[in-house]
């Protein structure tokens, strides 16, 4: 993730400085937020491209994260969220990063990783 004064740009510079670095971006998403950038992406290497992007002035952060599959329906979200509020764990960042009308991939980052990966164990992608 990488936050940072919003200007015209910053998706190119990030491309080309992890491009360049043989680092494949596996998906991306930014957004303006008022004055602020907020880039989220996912990558191929982590240790790498986070260095790439420090040493590119970038203020790059890291954040575990790991992977559910969920039915692709209505409700199939919800019984997650619903897990995560009755265990009392903060979902930091959840994102759908792949759907294909019968499942779907949620990326979740959380305050309590193990705990919810415990309580999401019959739902984890290895």
């Amino acid at each position: 993730m990488i936050v940072m004064n919003n200007r015209p740009g910053i998706v190119a510079d990030i491309a080309t400085i992890l491009g360049e670095k043989g680092v494949n971006i596996d998906d991306i998403d930014a957004e303006a937020v008022g004055k602020m950038a907020l880039v989220r992406m996912t990558v191929g290497n982590y240790d790498l491209a986070l260095k790439v992007l420090r040493d590119a002035g970038f203020n790059a952060l890291s954040e575990e994260v790991f992977l559910v599959r969920l039915d692709d329906k209505p409700g199939a979200l919800a019984k997650v969220a619903r897990r995560f509020k009755e265990k009392g764990i903060d979902i930091k960042s959840l994102r759908l990063v792949d759907r294909d009308g019968e499942n779907a991939i949620a990326a979740i980052s959380c305050e309590q990783p193990d705990e919810a990966k415990e309580m999401l164990k019959d739902m984890l992608v290895s």
